[in-house]
């Protein structure tokens, strides 16, 4: 006889099992849909899935039934189907595993943190209802998950505990590594769920390993529950179509030993998950005994990334003339007759603009030749970087670079936005795809994807021929100046190379990479791109710490370092780790300088002093160089 669940999440550690709906997705059934009613027309597809889960090494199946309540089946009609959809869940895990595995009842968050004009009467009425035909088909357990306010957790754990004495998971999905969405800290968090019957407490969703690692680090003080853990496969990328996360088996195998050590007790995979990292997970646990007594959460603080006080304040960039139009030439005008470099710094995600004008202004002294800004990269929402544009433009005196991102805007609000940079004598801007708005901190939020980046950069060079995107013409032309991304870390780079030729037919300017940290890749770069009509700026980002290092590799699309670059970066923290950051930058920029005129450096973390050093040093070894001839 197994031993009941509650005592087992005492005794070991249990593999939980990984993604279902982003599985699904990848099987080719169409978003869109309610996941969920695959549990009755089509229950072989998820005992299957479930059985490959079980096959892996999970013994904790979830039941597919995240947003089986009444609230989120009644946009598809299938309100009147609740019960027998969540039953039909049940009934196709329990087929799919052994004697030795646990059926956890999946119970989502019906607010999802904003949706607070819904009656308290209709949430309480939508879990009662969805526990009750969990409970009453004989789940081992509850998982209440993705759960972003602690008041709605603590309503579903009321009406679970009020309904059953079963085993309750409570997982949170959190941005901010602190807090839950309402405000409150974690310990706290923690300690009311337990006060209220919680059995087990954690984090899913939302983030990869890295950003679970964070939270859990962040918490000061023991937790009194054990701790479940179920991270997304990093960052999904969105390419011709198709989402892919980066982050693999080998590296949750790694993960899942450091999430034991701090307490984990129950470690699984969300979205982008396959049972392939859950089988890593199942290995590298495999004889893993938990210290007795052992905290639940280590002291973490020497591991964290300190952030200096801002020693500029936006005085500092107010000293600047009111108002320095941006004269010709252009960056690629610049970029053919010497080196130029590109910095980017990330919009805040508050109000307080103060560091970024700061950066911006230290940037401009250093003699940067344009600060790049993202458009809500990551899907995280942050402050315009229109406006911020036109700040930087008028009080600083540098010329902003803009992203536009095909995520957020259909074709009217993508022509109005574009209209309106040009009346700001905004003129440089970057074609990005965006990432999928779903994986940002609005989950529920839409991707338009109007337009494909291909799209985007005809339709903008379109606005300079002064035709708008209706083919009506306009009074004056645009002199948009576009760029395109260009991502090398991929296995072909030849192909990767075709694709980038696609865009330059498409009116592509200039070229833009991803970070590069590999000395050998940027001369084959520099080989394969040498033939395009185009300029390209190399990407270079000054790694923070090892964390960030691994992070970076792991989660992040479009990102790889090399195996020396991460044993260098490996335990390093704090002002440590970012000197060895800029060094290996350096060593990088020694490469790249020869190769390529256009330089693009990426500020980590708001550490724009960083970027200063690293624009120095361009000017200084072009000076040297220089000299020498």
């Amino acid at each position: 006889m197994k031993p009941d669940l509650r005592e087992a999440l005492q005794q070991r550690i249990l593999t939980g099992d990984g993604a279902m709906g982003t599985y699904l997705y990848q099987m080719g059934f169409p978003v869109g849909v309610s996941y969920e009613e695959i549990n009755t027309n089509r229950p072989d597809v998820i005992e299957n899935i479930h059985r490959r889960y079980y096959e892996a090494g999970a013994r904790v199946i979830e039941t597919n039934t995240f947003s089986a309540n009444l609230e989120k089946l009644s946009k598809y009609g299938l309100e009147d189907e609740m019960d027998a959809i969540n039953r039909a869940g049940v009934r196709a895990a329990r087929a799919a595993i052994g004697n030795d595995a646990y059926v956890v009842g999946a119970v989502g968050s019906i607010r999802d943190g904003k949706l607070k004009n819904l009656r308290t009467a209709k949430v309480i009425e939508a879990y009662q209802r969805q526990m009750h035909a969990l409970l009453d088909e004989g789940v081992d357990g509850l998982l209440l998950e993705t759960f972003y306010d602690l008041d709605e957790m603590l309503l579903a754990l009321k009406i679970a505990r009020a309904a059953s004495n079963v085993p309750v998971i409570c997982q949170f999905a959190v941005e901010d590594v602190g807090r839950t969405q309402d405000g409150n800290g974690m310990k706290g968090a923690f300690d009311l769920l337990q006060e209220e019957g919680a059995d087990m407490v954690g984090f899913n969703c939302r983030s990869g390993p890295n950003g679970i690692m964070r939270a859990i680090d962040s918490i000061t003080g023991p937790v009194g529950l054990p701790l479940s853990v179920y991270p997304n496969a990093g960052i999904p990328d969105y390419i011709d179509g198709k989402y892919t996360y980066p982050a693999g088996p080998e590296y949750f195998a790694e993960t899942a030993l450091r999430f034991a050590d701090r307490g984990a007790r129950l470690i699984g995979g969300c979205c982008g998950t396959t049972p392939e990292h859950i089988k890593a997970i199942a290995e590298a646990l495999d004889g893993y005994i938990p210290q007795l007594g052992q905290a639940a959460v280590h002291s973490a603080a020497a591991e964290r990334i300190v952030v200096k006080p801002v020693e500029k304040s936006a005085d500092t960039a107010e000293a600047a003339p009111l108002k320095q139009t941006v004269q010709e030439p252009n960056i690629v005008d610049l970029v053919q007759k010497r080196h130029t470099v590109i910095v980017e710094l990330d919009p805040p995600r508050d109000l307080d603009i103060r560091k970024f004008m700061a950066g911006a202004a230290a940037l401009k002294e250093a003699k940067a030749d344009a600060v790049t800004m993202a458009d809500n990269s990551l899907a995280v929402t942050r402050m315009s970087n229109i406006a911020l544009a036109a700040l930087v433009q008028e009080k600083v005196g540098i010329r902003p670079l803009v992203h536009i991102a095909c995520r957020d805007r259909n074709l009217i609000g993508t022509q109005s936005h574009m209209m309106g940079l040009d009346a700001l004598d905004i003129d440089h801007v970057l074609a990005v795809t965006g990432d999928p708005a779903r994986f940002g901190d609005l989950p529920d939020s839409s991707s338009v994807y109007d337009l494909t980046s291909f799209e985007m950069i005809r339709m903008i060079k379109q606005l300079n021929d002064g035709t708008a995107f209706s083919g009506k013409p306009l009074k004056q032309k645009a002199k948009f100046v576009v760029g395109a991304a260009f991502n090398p870390n991929v296995k072909h780079l030849d192909k990767a190379v075709q694709r980038l030729e696609r865009k330059i037919t498409s009116g592509a300017d200039y070229i833009m990479t991803q970070p590069v940290y590999d000395p050998s890749l940027i001369e084959r770069i520099a080989e394969s791109t040498k033939h395009l009509s185009v300029p390209v700026f190399i990407g270079i980002m000054p790694l923070a710490s090892g964390r960030n290092a691994e992070y970076l590799h792991n989660e992040v699309p479009g990102i790889q370092l090399s195996d020396e670059v991460r044993q260098r970066m490996a335990g390093l923290e704090g002002e440590a780790g970012r000197a060895e950051g800029v060094q290996i930058a350096k060593e990088l920029l020694d490469v790249a300088l020869p190769h390529f005129n256009g330089i693009y450096l990426i500020t980590p973390f708001m550490f724009y002093d960083m970027g200063v050093q690293l624009t120095k040093y361009v000017w200084e070894k072009t000076e040297r160089t220089q000299l020498n001839r």
